[in-house]
């Protein structure tokens, strides 16, 4: 193998989640009388952390009077619904299974707050991730290398001897912080258009093809 760890975007990488998060997104703004937000809309939003996704949805954004009580209300609905509709997209565990087998190591990093991220990787990832990095205090999230060098520390794994997988343009720019090889996966939430305008140049069209690009 050419490497010894597998860094993961979460959510558009390994979970499909934009319907529950659109859930408890319009939740907190039904609350409030606000217009609520369609799967397209969401999509745009996602990939820079919860706060962000929410801030992007209320009109106005957090400079408007009531929004830390929106966010609340978002984060206390996604702590109970956000595995109701969320899914493993095709093919990931059976990857993972393969990638456990061959030892290599595999962590998680996301702008997902940390009691989500491992509330939905142990759901449906049991066993099957070494580890798990969501937003944590004090810890700069992506699009700064620095969960990945905290990732990379953890599994005491040198950064030429790791490579990162993302679906987004903080993906993208992660690695590029980061200097770490990488793919762009297009099976999550942005298009290749998109992926290359943020740099992008090495792609993967199904997760099967993970395996290979580490061999």
């Amino acid at each position: 193998m050419k490497y010894e760890a597998i860094v993961f975007d979460l959510d558009g990488t390994l979970l499909y989640t934009l319907e529950d998060l659109r859930d408890s997104v319009n939740y907190a703004l039904s609350l409030h009388g606000l217009p609520q937000q369609t799967i397209e809309q969401i999509n745009a939003h996602v990939g820079n952390g919860v706060r962000r996704l929410v801030e992007q949805s209320v009109p106005g954004g957090d400079s408007i009077l009531g929004f830390e009580e929106i966010f609340a209300q978002f984060r206390q609905h996604y702590a109970v619904h956000c595995c109701d509709k969320t899914r493993p997209y095709d093919g990931i565990i059976e990857v993972l299974r393969q990638l456990k087998a061959y030892s290599i190591k595999t962590a998680v990093i996301t702008n997902k707050v940390q009691s989500a991220a491992d509330e939905v990787c142990g759901k449906y990832f049991p066993n099957l991730l070494t580890r798990v990095f969501g937003e944590t205090p004090g810890l700069l999230r992506k699009p700064a290398p620095d969960i990945v060098f905290k990732a990379l520390e953890s599994l005491n794994v040198s950064l030429d001897k790791a490579i990162m997988f993302g679906d987004s343009e903080t993906d993208e720019k992660t690695a590029q912080n980061a200097k770490i090889d990488h793919y762009a996966v297009l099976w999550g939430f942005r298009t290749k258009a998109q992926l290359e305008t943020a740099g992008a140049r090495r792609f993967l069209h199904k997760p099967e093809e993970i395996i290979k690009a580490v061999m």
